[in-house]
Order: C-alpha cells, then structure tokens, then sequence
C-alpha cells in the first residue's frame, strides 16, 4: 500500500469495487426492469420504497466507512489489534441497528409509505414491496459493513465475490418469484432480501476463514465511547450523504406525482440509471480510499496527493463514455424498462441533462472520500451534504414551483455543478494545508 506505483494500486483495487459497485446498480435495475412489466404504479412503488432502502444504506455505510477509515489507518500504522476493535465494533453495531429498524418498520409501516411519497394508486404496490425488503436489514447493513472493511484493508477481491454472488442470486429471483410463482411485486422485494441475505454470509465467511487483517468478535466490540464517536464522526459524512439522497428522493416523489403514475415511474428508471453510471466513479473512488488512508496514516502525504489526482482523471474518463453512450440513446434505455410513450417522454429529458453534469461528478466524489479517509470529519460532512441536501432539495422546490415538470427533471443536473464548484476550493486548501513528505522526515 505504501510502496507500490500509486496509478497501479487504484486501479487494481479499483477494478473490482467499480465491478462490485455497478453489479450492485444493475442488480438494483433488475427489480425495476421487471417490475416494470407490471405496470407505472408497480414501476413507481419501487422509486418511492427506495428512499427506504436508501436509508438502509446510509446506516450501514455510516458504520463501514466509519470503521473502515479508521481501519486503514490503523493498519498504515502497523496497530492491527486497534483496527479488529473498530472492525468489530462495526458490524455489530450495524446488525443491532438494522434489527431496531425493521422493528420499527413492521410496527409504522403505512405511515411511511405516506411519508415517502406515495399516491393512492402506488401505495398497494409499495406496501408489498417494502414488506419483504423490511426484514432483510440486519443482514443488508451488515454487508456494507464487511464490504467497507474489506475493501479498506485493500482486499477488494474478497468483497467482490459476495456482492456479486448476491447480484447473481437476485437477477435469478426475481423472474422466477414475480411471473413463475405469480407472486408480483412482492416476489421482486423477496428476491432481493434472499440474496442480500446470503451475500452476507458470504462475506462473514471471508473473516471466519481468516483471509482478512482483522478479527470480528463480540468481545472485541470497544466499550470506549470515543471509539464509537470515531466510528460515527468519521461514518457521519456517509450517513449524511444517503440520507439527503433519502430525503431528496422523497420530496422528488411528493412534487412529482401531482404529474401522475407516468411522471413518477420515469422518474424512477432515471434515478436507478444514473447510479449505474454514477457507481462507475464511486467505485474507482472505493478503490482509492484504502490507498489515500494507509498512505496518510504513514504520512506519505506525496502519495495521497499523486492519488486523487490520478483517480479523479480515471474516473471522469470512465464516467464520461458511459455518460456520452447513454445520453445518446435515453429513450432506448428508458424503454427497456417501461415501453410507456409518456414515460419515455419525462424520463429522456431528465437523464439526457443528468448525464451531462455527471461528467464532473468525479470531483465532488474523490474530494468527499479524501477528507473522509482522511479524518477530516467537518469538511467531510459538509462536502457530503452538498449534492442531494444544501443544493438539491431548494433547486427542485423552486424549479418546480416556476417551471413544473420540466423544472423537476433539471434539478438534479443544476445541483451537481454546484456541488461541484463548491467542492473545488475545499481540496485545494486541504493540499495546500498538507506537509511535504520531507518536513515530515526533518520533523521526525
């Protein structure tokens, strides 16, 4: 980690968490690809149910990336013990909260599916779909957790096969539970919990068979407080982050579906494509996490440095082809998972725009996961808040408020340049406030 050429070690820890990152997109696509054979309302309960799940994520990534920072760290200064404490702590902590949470759902389900923006003729088909999604999200934080501790130990690999064992399992599912078994909507959630289910005991496995740095035991869980709080400040940047797109995901379905089921479901298809497209520079930046927070914790900063830059480049590169192909054929790629001349019609618009400004995401991502790998947890939070919070939530209110639809399908692209721009002068103190790899010698 601290040897090797920076570009080779990105890109081999890269590789796999961009595969484990898009297999996890497209898996995701599958329940609206076939979902969407049911019908808009079937379509659209998905999109509401997400921000659901996004929540779900929020959590567990809060607990991975919180751990896992700390883990890499830990392991850049040789304190291994230290780093099987956090990794515990982790994922117990993650299991006992994703058990509060289905509990908490079984009991207060109707009144969220209201609250996440369902209209009337949606709410059947959300209140099936989030019946089976619900009890799968112990299992489902976990699995953020042992991929985020995997990964930052530098054993992408290792955390590629689970999660595309999952992905697998799923796409397998759901034709089988939804039209063989007749079970509709209900069969597509039941496929994605089964196989979320089972990628995590895949992952578990991987620390049971000793092929990780770190050790997971219950009585390695720390009863330190400042431990947790580590855990949390340092996770906070990530459990912002979803959550606003959780948040951000909601208010979009309650001004959306005044347009109705057709407006709502292409709204849907467009958020599910364009975090497909988005994973692909999410997961470069997975890859580069480890190498950023082993290469600060041994104070080579000239590593950190020769890192971001060259994974920012990698990144807006793969973004860009990606991004290019798919705004060509937006309405090719809208059919393919609701046929609907209506639907086509919203979503076209809407993914064509959002494609264009992904082209720059890559900054706002690479920087976020460089203050966050790095322990800057105040500047990591507020980077984190910027895409689907701060910017976001005010542009599509007034934009919807002036312009209607069209207002709604732009947001998201005006509100990424601005996070974008804002993200700029935050890494650029940051690397200017960093030592020189020489001071640090002189300074022992």
């Amino acid at each position: 980690m601290t040897q090797a050429p920076v570009p080779e070690l990105v890109v081999r820890l890269g590789i796999p968490t961009t595969i484990s990152m898009m297999v996890t997109a497209i898996y995701n696509l599958a329940d609206t690809f076939f979902v969407g054979q049911l019908g808009n309302s079937a379509s659209a309960a998905v999109g509401v149910v997400f921000s659901y799940m996004a929540v779900i994520q929020a959590v567990g990534f809060m607990f991975g990336q919180g751990c896992g920072s700390n883990i890499s760290r830990l392991l850049g200064a040789k304190q291994n013990d230290r780093a099987s404490v956090f990794a515990s702590s982790g994922i117990f902590g993650a299991l006992g909260t994703g058990l509060v949470i289905f509990i908490l759902v079984s009991i207060f389900k109707s009144d969220l599916i209201w609250l996440l923006g369902s209209s009337d003729t949606v709410f059947p088909y959300a209140d099936d779909y989030l019946t089976f999604i619900a009890w799968a999200a112990p299992f489902t934080m976990g699995s953020f957790v042992l991929n985020n501790i995997m990964r930052f130990e530098g054993k992408a690999n290792l955390s590629m096969i689970g999660l595309l064992a999952g992905a697998i399992l799923n796409m397998a599912l759901d034709p089988l539970l939804i039209f063989v078994f007749d079970m509709g909507i209900a069969g597509a959630a039941m496929a994605t919990s089964i196989s979320q289910t089972v990628s995590f005991f895949i992952l578990l496995s991987m620390f049971a068979r000793k092929k990780t740095d770190c050790r997971l035991s219950f009585s390695l869980v720390s009863r330190d407080i400042r431990d947790w709080g580590n855990i949390i400040g340092t996770g906070l940047p990530s459990l912002i982050r979803q959550s606003m797109g959780s948040i951000s995901t909601m208010i979009l379905n309650w001004q959306v579906k005044v347009f109705g089921d057709a407006a709502m479901a292409a709204m849907s298809i467009v958020t599910r494509v364009n975090m497909l497209i988005f994973s692909a520079g999410l997961g470069i930046g997975q890859g580069f996490q480890p190498v950023c927070g082993f290469n600060y914790g041994a104070k080579k900063y000239s590593r950190v440095r020769q890192a971001y830059d060259f994974t920012v480049r990698i990144a807006m590169a793969l973004i860009a082809v990606i991004s290019i192909l798919c705004g060509i054929f937006a309405p090719s790629v809208i059919s393919v998972f609701r046929n609907d001349p209506d639907v086509i019609d919203v979503g076209t618009l809407a993914l064509r725009v959002q494609c264009i400004s992904l082209l720059v995401m890559p900054i706002m991502v690479i920087t976020n996961m460089t203050l966050q790998s790095t322990g800057q947890k105040l500047a990591a939070t507020f980077t984190s808040m910027l895409r689907s919070g701060l910017y976001f939530i005010p542009v599509l209110l007034l934009l919807s408020y002036f312009f209607g639809l069209t207002g709604i399908q732009v947001a998201q692209a005006i509100a990424d340049v601005m996070a974008v721009l804002t993200c700029i002068p935050i890494i650029m103190r940051f690397f200017a406030k960093m030592p020189q790899d020489e001071v640090v010698a002189e300074n022992g």
